[in-house]
């Protein structure tokens, strides 16, 4: 299904950590990217309805842990992820649910001159380790770029731009080639809650299959000593696409941990 190759590689700019210790730079900072803070993550896109096939439902329950990291002089930010899918298989479109496959990227940290400017770009890896219903199969890389704009402590905004392409794998599954545009923007409403949209634009080369959705959700950020907590729920419908095995809608919850290093 292609959701279940979309979701491992896109879904990066859901949150991470605060940098800042008052409540209000927290909020604002509570989903950068590319903070320079470890973080613990769980994320749920519950998929009600597919554009194929139809009227099937799935899920996907992600795991993502995010760890800054130096190589001489240089920051970087490594990230891992690991679902546990459930996605209707087969000819008679029976649910199954299994680890999906692993996904991880290392962003370099550009200094930008600006420090509520982040920018990181570097490679990116999805490893088939997951069921072979709900898995892709195949090894695939690429790269992972993002921006992020904390400026304004009111509105922050940036964008996840991601590209995977199968080197290795099964033979008999289909070859992936999956590019994705993520703009997100998160209006802060004060005492930490916020306004958040995330939608994930994807397109598959292989087949001109395509999904452009638009989201609108809510936040709230809770900041204790040593850890900023940041819960939210965003529903996303799809406004244009192409091809099965989309969302058509979906709800993505989240709870993230962050902690400081």
């Amino acid at each position: 299904m292609k959701y279940l190759l979309a979701s491992p590689v896109l879904a990066l700019a859901a949150c991470l950590p605060a940098m800042a210790q008052d409540a209000g730079a927290a909020a604002a900072q509570a989903n950068n990217p590319l903070a320079n803070f470890t973080a613990l993550n769980f994320h749920d896109y519950y998929i009600g309805e597919l554009t194929a096939p139809e009227d099937k439902s799935a899920n996907q329950f992600w795991v993502r842990f995010a760890k800054p990291f130096k190589i001489g002089e240089s920051n970087w930010l490594l990230r891992a992820s690991l679902p546990v899918n459930s996605s209707p298989v087969g000819t008679n479109l029976s649910t199954v649910t299994g680890f999906g496959d692993i996904n991880a990227f290392a962003a370099y940290l550009i200094d930008t001159g600006n420090p509520a400017v982040s920018f990181g770009i570097g490679p990116l890896v999805n490893a088939p380790s997951g069921k072979d219903e709900v898995g892709s199969g195949k090894w695939s890389a690429g790269f992972a770029n993002v921006l992020f704009n904390a400026e304004s402590a009111k509105f922050q905004y940036g964008y996840l731009l991601t590209w995977q392409h199968s080197f290795a794998g099964d033979d008999d599954r289909a070859n992936v080639n999956l590019g994705a545009f993520q703009p997100f923007a998160m209006y802060q409403l004060g005492n930490g809650a916020y306004l958040r949209s995330t939608g994930i634009m994807a397109y598959n080369f292989e087949n001109d299959g395509y999904s452009v959705p638009l989201g609108l959700g809510i936040g709230k950020v809770i900041q204790t000593p040593g850890t900023v907590y940041n819960i939210f729920i965003e529903p996303q419908w799809s406004v244009a696409d192409k091809g099965p095995g989309w969302p058509e809608w979906q709800v993505f919850v989240g709870f993230n941990m962050q902690f400081a290093n």
